[in-house]
């Protein structure tokens, strides 16, 4: 099950967030999780939210460099070495994590992760054969 990240370039100066948020918001998209990497003079804000497609459409329209990366959303144990166990998992299938980064969950009892990896289809294997839920993109996209 792959989510849809949206990942947007931004350059690093004053007003640029305020100015995609605010478009997201016009838009009723909600945000479920982001991230940003940046350097001195740009940076890559990278996006989950409610409504991929039509984010993507807006944030075009509004002349920004945008791209949609197919990503995996993992539920994890919420305790000591939750994240440790599934990274072993993935280094024990010869798959690189890219990047990753968590989101808010619902569960008390779960942490949720967003993985960028080499290879979405054996990575999902990997994880679902070793007890990980991944989440579809309606549970994702509706938290």
């Amino acid at each position: 099950m792959l989510i849809k990240q949206i990942s947007i370039f931004v350059e690093n100066k004053p007003g640029r967030l305020s100015g995609i948020t605010k478009l997201l918001k016009d838009n009723s998209i909600d945000i479920r999780a982001l991230s940003v990497a940046d350097t001195q003079d740009f940076g890559i804000l990278r996006l989950i939210v409610n409504k991929p497609d039509l984010a993507c459409e807006a944030l075009k329209a509004a002349d920004c460099t945008v791209s949609i990366t197919n990503v995996i959303a993992i539920g994890i144990d919420d305790k000591p070495g939750g994240l440790a166990d599934a990274m072993e998992c993935l280094y024990a299938a010869n798959i690189s994590v890219e990047y990753m980064y968590a989101f808010i969950s619902k569960s008390e009892n779960q942490a949720y992760v967003i993985l960028r990896v080499e290879n979405n289809d054996k990575a999902s294997q990997a994880l679902s054969e070793n007890g990980y839920k991944l989440l579809s993109p309606e549970e994702v996209y509706d938290m």
